[in-house]
């Protein structure tokens, strides 16, 4: 039973509970450790059999078990907790997770989605590196340090890249409320926007924000941003954290497109993420702005803490300035380098087609890829940690 989770299940009605238990009996993933038919109980049960994963109930007193998953946690902080409702009110949904709940699942539950939940648990306890985020699903933010350094294109490869695993669920939301262009990008033309996602925060719940998401082939989820500027209003921070919460519970990353404004909408969004992807080229300009950002970012350590400098367009001309040079400038290690291939990438933005799909075997398109590895808690293969040079050896790239 080595790769067995045991789990203790606590449900007050009889009907709920029986179905958990057929759904638990029927997966070879774990083993039925303890059930309850009390709230009151659950604690002890939990500090006598000390579970892997605790499965709350919540239909018969929602409050009662919000507050019983902080009181688990408080007692046994290393089981993870996963709650089930038939309920799916986003109000209750964010109340859970905010108490530490990792995964929501909606009654009546099934194996399949139960599965999918303790596979979220297991890929997280085996990568995790750190600190890890309670809700089981990371969160990427895609900042660029200027106007036009690629910031876009990489947010939607890499969201592509990360949906290439059939162990992720991945969904991107265009924050760049004005310009944002991922749609264009991926060549769809979505019903919803995070507009009319936003103007529903107040009745939002999991079935209705699934409804809004467009599905690309790719595998990746996409929110787009407004159709109409004047729609960007009413995308604020408070709405953005609510949406953001209850992605959480059904997606295993989100990754997030920012503006290059760095509103408050923008700075809510950071402050969500588990990384921060800074992109920048190797000219003055931008490295100087990388600087500045990092100096607003000082007043916030764990903002600053999050931020990974990304190296966009590497090779592009004899005139850039070393990495050597840049790390000097911007005053932190190089995260990563992303090679530059103006042809491949005009020809994915004008086919309106991702990486993956249309030069799979390309430098760019392995960089990619090799960063999502790495910011999934993969090795990757390098000289360095963190620092992909295979396409060194492709590049310049042919598809």
């Amino acid at each position: 039973m080595a790769n067995v989770l045991r789990i203790a299940v606590v449900e007050p009605d009889d009907s709920n509970r029986e179905n958990l238990k057929a759904v638990l009996l029927g997966l070879e993933t774990v083993w039925l450790e303890a059930e309850c038919s009390r709230y009151e109980f659950f604690v002890d049960v939990v500090e006598q059999t000390k579970p892997e994963i605790s499965l709350i109930g919540m239909d018969a007193d929602p409050a009662q078990a919000v507050s019983l998953i902080s009181q688990v946690l408080a007692k046994c902080p290393e089981t993870t907790v996963l709650v089930s409702s038939h309920s799916t009110d986003g109000r209750l949904i964010l109340e859970s997770m905010r108490a530490g709940a990792k995964e929501f699942l909606t009654e009546p539950v099934k194996a399949e989605d139960l599965a999918t939940a303790i596979q979220r648990i297991q890929r997280q306890s085996a990568t995790a590196r750190g600190e890890t985020d309670r809700s089981g699903c990371n969160v990427i933010a895609v900042a660029g340090a200027t106007g036009g350094v690629g910031a876009s294109s990489i947010a939607v490869n890499l969201s592509c890249a990360l949906a290439a695993d059939p162990q992720h669920s991945v969904v991107l939301a265009d924050l760049d409320l004005a310009l944002g262009d991922a749609d264009v990008f991926l060549d769809t033309i979505p019903e919803y926007t995070l507009a009319d996602v936003a103007q529903n925060v107040e009745r939002l719940d999991l079935t209705l924000l699934k409804k809004s998401l467009t599905k690309h082939s790719s595998g990746v989820h996409l929110l787009p941003r407004p159709l109409q500027l004047e729609d960007s209003q009413l995308i604020t921070s408070d709405r953005l954290q609510r949406i953001v919460g209850l992605l959480k519970t059904s997606f295993s990353h989100i990754v997030l497109d920012l503006s290059k404004g760095y509103s408050p909408v923008d700075m809510a969004a950071l402050r969500m993420c588990d990384h921060v992807l800074m992109v920048t080229q190797l000219d003055l300009p931008c490295l100087r702005n990388v600087v500045r950002l990092m100096v607003t970012f000082d007043d916030e350590p764990d903002l600053r803490e999050k931020i990974r400098v990304v190296v966009n367009r590497v090779g592009q001309d004899s005139g850039q300035i070393s990495l050597k040079k840049a790390r000097e400038t911007v005053g932190r290690e190089i995260y990563w380098q992303i090679p530059n291939d103006y042809r491949v990438m005009a020809e994915v933005r004008n086919n309106g087609v991702p990486l993956l799909e249309h030069a799979p075997k390309a430098g760019i398109t392995q960089s990619i890829g090799q960063l999502a590895d790495a910011l999934c808690g993969k090795e990757v293969d390098g000289d360095d940690a963190g620092k992909s040079r295979r396409w060194l050896n492709l590049w310049p790239a042919k598809s």
